[in-house]
Parts: structure tokens; sequence; C-alpha cells
């Protein structure tokens, strides 16, 4: 493709050297860099990719996007100061990460334009979201792809993931092939962090769906604040063809349309919206459902997994299903792999995975297992992973001490942070009494194998953090961890 081409909307402030250049890939790596390539020099947090402009020229790189151009290169494009690197065009832009998304739309024929994009952003609840909304949208018969922290999937081609948003070359290439294997619609994680690194920059979305705002991430936003303001940034750029879908059980859910020029649609499972949902039966099996004003039966559990129903209830319907053929594929849809994953034990045990790891998700879980099973003994296992928003520590071990009759507090995803002081932080939370009720163990293998072995008769034990992840991060090292795997190997210990 024609260098020319796929720079014509980045905002070029200065170019130097031709524009009439076949570009073979694009890339903000240089370690990625073949002949012909278009780089650009990215200002990351750990790294600026001004510092890699030599090494792209070196692999080949044939032109460069940067916000400042290199000393040694002339107007035509050559290199100065008799060095051996090749010559190559140089395309100078205020914001490079901005850049990068829009050329990223280009290089791959701006596919989002192509299928019928979903975002959703919101603290908890988007993977279990979109990815619902992926497979209701192949039993309905629609090609479809995904993008979510567990798996990004092209139709029924499964694909590892790294981010819960992917970056815009990795997003608009997944696009395209999305678009090649005729594709129709696309279900993906919108994530705060997302929207502020310009990720999504570019992309065409049909709909924008918001679950709800609590406390994460503020080690990388710093504020409250800040958080909202860059999820608010998705609506606000929402085309005035789409959907706005919210949640206005949500105090933020107004805020987050107050300037978009989308078509507002609310759900609600509390007070009167377009579209509104109440719980009427639930155990461990499923929960029965009235959905305006219709009832189905769904195996998810929870007034948090009513409102993800509801959402994809809601979208399904803005972009154009019969309100009943949604109802009935509804019955038929099974939860995002560690989303309260139950595996049912001797001694009437109930172990409960959950990926919940920040308070409000964790509140939701052990509040639905309240609901579910009121006369079990509830054991909540957790942790905090480290190097991430230490502030939420005590709040979580808040929340286990209010609903949980006993405590496990060990390990997530330890990372480069001492375990013990992560420990230390979670202990601050907690009160005499809820000190008296819990065990510290730091090892989560133990952890585990402790709370299952220790538990009464009839007990339900979360296993709350990790949910699908079937690794531990360990410094530096990501070691095989699956509790599942684990909590089957406990099982075999009890006579």
């Amino acid at each position: 493709m024609k260098l020319n081409a796929i720079i014509q909307d980045i905002g070029a402030v200065e170019t130097r050297g031709t524009l009439d250049i076949d570009i073979t890939a694009i890339t903000s790596d240089s370690r990625e860099v073949v002949p012909g390539s278009l780089f650009f020099a990215v200002r990351g947090f750990a790294s600026d990719g001004h510092r890699y402009i030599p090494q792209a020229l070196e692999k080949g790189a044939a032109a460069v996007v940067c916000e400042e151009i290199p000393g040694h290169a002339q107007d035509d494009g050559s290199a100065m100061g008799g060095t051996e690197q090749p010559s190559a065009t140089f395309i100078k832009v205020t914001d490079s990460r901005h850049a990068v998304a829009l050329a990223a739309d280009a290089f791959y024929g701006h596919p989002s334009r192509q299928l019928t994009l979903v975002g959703i952003t919101g603290t908890n609840g988007k993977t279990t979201t979109v990815t619902l909304l992926y497979r209701l949208f192949k039993a309905l018969g629609h090609p479809s792809g995904l993008l979510s922290t567990i798996a990004n999937y092209v139709d029924d081609k499964r694909l590892e993931t790294a981010n819960t948003t992917a970056d815009p070359i990795t997003i608009n290439r997944l696009l395209a092939e999305m678009v090649e294997a005729g594709c129709g619609y696309c279900f993906m994680e919108v994530s705060s962090i997302g929207v502020e690194q310009e990720r999504v920059a570019g992309l065409h979305f049909a709909a924008g769906i918001f679950s709800n705002l609590t406390h994460d991430h503020l080690d990388y936003h710093k504020t409250f604040a800040e958080y909202l303001r860059c999820k608010k940034l998705f609506f606000d750029n929402l085309p005035k063809t789409a959907f706005a879908i919210i949640n206005v059980d949500d105090k933020n859910g107004p805020v987050m349309v107050q300037n978009t020029a989308a078509k507002v649609v609310t759900y609600a499972c509390k007070r009167p919206a377009d579209h509104t949902a109440r719980i009427l039966e639930q155990g461990f099996e499923g929960m029965l459902l009235r959905i305006d004003g219709k009832e189905t039966w769904s195996r998810l559990v929870g007034a948090h997994n009513a409102y993800n129903l509801l959402a994809i209830y809601t979208t399904a319907v803005c972009l154009g299903t019969e309100p009943e053929e949604v109802l009935v594929a509804l019955s038929n849809l099974q939860s995002a792999p560690g989303r309260l994953e139950t595996v049912r034990g001797p001694r009437d045990l109930a172990v409960v995975i959950d990926y919940a790891h920040t308070p409000d998700a964790l509140e939701n879980v052990l509040t639905t297992l309240r609901d579910v099973a009121p006369e079990r003994q509830l054991i909540c296992l957790f942790g905090c992973g480290g190097d991430r928003d230490k502030t939420k520590r005590p709040e979580m071990a808040q929340v286990a001490e209010r609903l949980a009759d006993r405590l496990v507090v060990t390990s997530d995803n330890a990372r480069t942070e001492d375990p013990e002081a992560i420990l230390a932080d979670i202990r601050t939370g907690l009160s005499t009494v809820g000190l008296a009720k819990s065990i510290f163990i730091t090892d989560r293998r133990e952890a585990i194998r402790t709370a299952i072995l220790t538990a009464p008769e009839s007990a339900t034990i979360l296993l709350a953090g990790k949910g699908h992840e079937d690794y531990q991060i360990i410094g530096h090292e990501k070691l095989h961890f699956d509790e599942k795997e684990i909590v089957t190997e406990t099982f075999k210990l009890i006579l």
C-alpha cells in the first residue's frame, strides 16, 4: 500500500522524503521491522520509541512517523553524517500514538466500517458481556469476532490475548481477518487505559455499552475523576449513528453520555429504563429472570449477571434482533471461563472460581453466593496483584470481612512486589473481628488446599482473583497455575 494513502488522515505537520513509496508492514516495535516497513516512534511509559529509530532504519524501514525528526534526516529523507543507514521518509506528527491508530485503520482497509463493531467499557462485567454477546450472535447464525481479556476469536478461530484492549495495529489486523472470514459482527472490551492510550482511535463503533464504574486502575489513572474521564471519552467519540447503551442504576451512567452524539438507550434492574430485568429465583444451577415483562431462564446466577444479561439483550434488540429470539437464545448461554465457575466436590463442597479482583466485583460475587445458598458457610480466599493499585487492598479486606464467614488471605500475581508486603496492606483493612476469622498463607497453592481441607461439610469456597488465568506471575516469571487442577487434586485427598 502506498505511504501517502496510509498517512492521509494522521495529521502530518512535516514530511521529509517521498510519499510515493510502497509500504509492506506497519509497526511501533523496532524488533518487528522488515524491509519496507512504516515505523512509528511512540513515546511509551517505559521507553521512548524515538530511541529506536536507528535500529528501525538498519532493519530496512522505508518510512518513520515521529514527533521529532532526527537530526541525521535530510530534506530528501537520506541520512546525514556519513552513516550507513539507508534513506527513509520521515513524517512528523504531534501525537504518534494517535497517528498509529489512524494509520492502522487505513493500512488494513478500514475494517471496522465493514462489520458491526460493539465495544463495552466499565469496571466489571466487560469480559462476561462481550463473551456472551459473541456466543449469542454465533447461536443466532451470525459469524462473529471477539476481542477480550480471555481470548480473541476470528469466528471459530481462537487466538491468545495479552491485554484487555490490544494495540491498534493488532486490533485492526484482527478486524481485517474477521472481515476476510465473513464475520458480520465483532464484540470487544474497551478499557480506560486503552481509550487513554488511543488504542481505539479511528474505529467505527455501531454501539458502546457502559456497565458500571467502581474502584480500579488508580495506580495508572491516579484519581477516580481521571478514570471516569477516560471511560466517558469512549462515548464522547461515538458517531451519531451508534447506540450508547448505559446502565442507569449506576450513578455514572448518565455522566457517560453527557456529550455523546450517539442515540442513548438505558437499562436497569432497580429503576425505570428503556429495558429492565428482575431476578425471580436463583440457585447454583441458574436463575429465572423477567426481562421486559417476559420470563427467561439463564445458567448464570447473581445480580451482576442479571445486569450483564440485560445489557446483552438490550444490545441485540438495538441491533435489530427480535426480543423473543434473544430471550430464547439467552437461556442456552454459558458464562465466560473463570466467572462464577463452580466445581462440586466431596462432602457437598462447592468451590467457586471467579476473576473478581476489585472491591465491587468481590462484593458482587460474595453477595450472589450468599443469596444462592444462605445456609452454607461461605469461605473467601483472595489476594491482590503486585505492582498494581494498592489503595484497593484494604477495601477488598473490608468487603470480605463483611460478607464471608472465614477468610483465607493469600497471593495473587505478586509480580515484583514482596508477597508479604501485599498481605500486610490487606491486613490493614481488617478489624479485630476480621483478623480473628482470617488466616494468612502466602503460597496460593497451599492456601487453596487449606481452605478446602479445613472447610466444614456443605461449605461454599470462593477462590477470587484469578478466574480464567492458568498462570501466576512471580517476579518476572509466568508460572503454570491452574486453580481447577489444584481443586481437583485436593478433592482426591478428602476421604
